[in-house]
């Protein structure tokens, strides 16, 4: 038993490694607990508060899987606030105004944030064109459900709850859940 326990460590800390030496982005601050291999991509910056979790090993896809985070922009920014948790693969993409996850945040498996549309919707300017964006903000001891995407421009607010795939497209008051494509309020704490 104690061999396997030995092995399975040693395979996570090669993989954990190599994800480390696929990354690019050269502006990492912090020292996040790495329970799962994370991808730092881009050339803006990432921000780790003390105690921020990256994986979780009695979660789905934690021996396959990853957390992706990608500062597209010299200006974009991620930043995770103190005791922030993120379960496995997650994926956060910032390309300017920035994603910010204050403190004891907690996000599911599978869960997306983006602070971009990454196209124009005008079909002659899709590709090279300038796509909206604005920033997303995780107020304190927000949890986000397995599988939901968080778009730009969205506020959470602070001890709010969204539901499991859920699709938040609009900003979100403190104290709720919230859950549905889009998203909505369906009840007070």
């Amino acid at each position: 038993m104690q061999k396997d326990v030995l092995f399975r460590r040693a395979l996570m800390w090669a993989r954990i490694r190599k994800y480390r030496l696929l990354g690019t982005c050269p502006h990492v601050e912090g020292a996040p607990n790495l329970y799962q291999p994370a991808l730092f991509l881009g050339p803006g910056r990432i921000v780790f508060g003390a105690g921020v979790d990256l994986g979780w090993p009695t979660s789905v896809n934690f021996w396959e899987g990853y957390c992706h985070f990608e500062v597209a922009t010299p200006e974009a920014r991620i930043e995770l606030g103190d005791g922030v948790q993120l379960n496995n693969n997650a994926f956060l993409k910032s390309e300017g105004p920035g994603i910010h996850i204050e403190a004891h945040g907690l996000l599911g498996s599978y869960v997306q944030i983006f602070d971009t549309d990454f196209h124009e919707l005008d079909p002659r300017r899709r590709r090279g064109g300038t796509p909206r964006t604005a920033p997303v903000h995780l107020e304190p001891n927000v949890f986000v459900g397995e599988h939901s995407l968080i778009l730009k421009g969205v506020t959470i607010g602070r001890d709010s709850v969204v539901g499991a795939g859920s699709v938040v497209t609009r900003s979100i008051p403190a104290g709720v859940v919230a859950a549905g494509n889009p998203a909505r309020v369906v009840r007070e704490l």
